[in-house]
C-alpha cells in the first residue's frame, strides 16, 4: 500500500468485538438529522465480513415491517459507529450467508451455538464429590 494511502486511513475502532457470519448483532449508529444527532439501533444477522485491517466492513440483515428484508453495510473504522453488541452466535458453515435472502420465517432460522462450562467452578464441584460410594449400614 502506498504511503499516501496510509496517511488517510483511520485507526480501527477498538470497541467492536470479533464478529463472524451468523452472529446476531445490535449495531448502535449515530445519525445526524439537521442539527440534531441521535443513536439508531440496527439489530440483525451478520451476512458477511469483507475487507481486512482498517477497511473491514460487515453486512447486517434484518426483517423489517411486512416481512421486508433490509440489509445495511457498516464500516468497522467509521466514526459514526457507537458500539456493536453480539446478542447471540449461530453455527454456520459458510462465509457468506446469501441463502438467507430467499428464506422466510422459520426457514431463515440459524442454529444457536451451545457452550459447555469448562472452568474452574465445574472442576471444583467434581473434586468435592466422594470418589467411592459409601457403604450403607448392614440391615439385621
Amino acid at each position: 500500500m502506498p504511503n499516501w494511502m496510509q496517511a488517510f486511513e483511520r485507526e480501527p475502532n477498538l470497541d467492536i468485538p470479533a464478529l463472524r457470519p451468523g452472529d446476531t448483532v445490535r449495531v448502535h449508529n449515530r445519525i445526524v438529522e439537521g442539527d440534531q444527532e441521535r443513536v439508531q439501533v440496527f439489530q440483525g444477522v451478520v451476512l458477511q465480513m469483507s475487507g481486512s485491517g482498517v477497511r473491514t466492513r460487515f453486512t447486517v440483515r434484518r426483517i423489517a415491517a411486512h416481512g421486508v428484508g433490509v440489509e445495511r453495510t457498516f464500516f468497522a473504522a467509521s466514526p459514526r459507529l457507537e458500539k456493536v453488541e453480539v446478542v447471540r452466535q449461530s453455527h454456520v458453515r459458510r462465509a457468506q450467508l446469501y441463502y438467507l435472502r430467499e428464506r422466510r420465517g422459520k426457514a431463515a432460522r440459524l442454529r444457536a451455538k451451545r457452550y459447555t462450562r469448562t472452568g474452574p467452578e465445574t472442576a471444583a464441584s467434581t473434586e468435592a464429590a466422594p470418589a467411592e460410594p459409601t457403604e450403607a449400614p448392614a440391615a439385621q
